[in-house]
């Protein structure tokens, strides 16, 4: 299943999303669906304040909204799609989307590897079928081309949303499934020493 992220561009959509908390609310409305800034709270061990005015300034760029039922402090609030994505294949981004866009990716891949090495200091505690089941990395390099990069790019990232749709459905979930974090990318690199040829 393909999802239909939305596209991020504007610096300042992208400078609102590059704050922990925020990203910690968009990952728990998106877990969890709608949520109180209480709610929130409690998970996040933040304050209801604190969560209220990050939820109002997320609002604001439309990361997410008001949901059906409650009033004040017990509004529940949602987010109105799942999935963000943001590049410069063109090479049209202003410097302010650039830098916008560095430290978003930054929150973001912080936020993984804080969850990968919780992972891993828990891994001894996990049944034998789970602890079998974890890969906690894998790296290589190939000499690609363009066309190569882009492709094994697209079947990763195929092979990555195949279960997207469980996300959404906890009718599609299957009896023992357990919510599991993949995180890949495919880039050119240099090597010191290494002509890029």
């Amino acid at each position: 299943m393909s999802t239909p992220h939305r596209r991020l561009s504007d610096p300042r959509e992208l400078s609102a999303l590059a704050h922990p908390v925020r990203m910690a609310i968009i990952e728990q409305l998106t877990l969890s669906g709608p949520l109180t800034a209480t709610e929130l709270a409690d998970r996040l061990d933040e304050t209801p304040a604190n969560c209220s005015w990050h939820l109002r300034k997320l609002a604001q760029h439309g990361f997410v909204e008001e949901a059906e039922g409650g009033k004040g402090r017990q509004r529940p609030w949602r987010v109105p799609s799942i999935g963000f994505t943001w590049d410069d294949h063109d090479g049209t981004a202003s410097v302010d989307e650039r830098r916008a866009a560095e430290a978003l990716s930054e929150v973001m891949l912080g936020r993984a590897l804080d969850r990968l090495r919780e992972s891993e200091r828990r891994t001894p505690e996990q049944p034998e079928e789970w602890r079998r089941a974890t890969h906690t990395g894998s790296q290589t390099v190939a000499w690609l081309t363009a066309d190569e990069l882009r492709q094994m790019n697209d079947e990763i990232k195929a092979v990555l949303e195949r279960h997207m749709d469980r996300l959404t459905d906890p009718e599609q979930r299957p009896p023992g499934a357990r919510l599991c974090e993949f995180v890949a990318w495919g880039v050119p690199v240099s090597f010191p020493g290494v002509d890029p040829a």
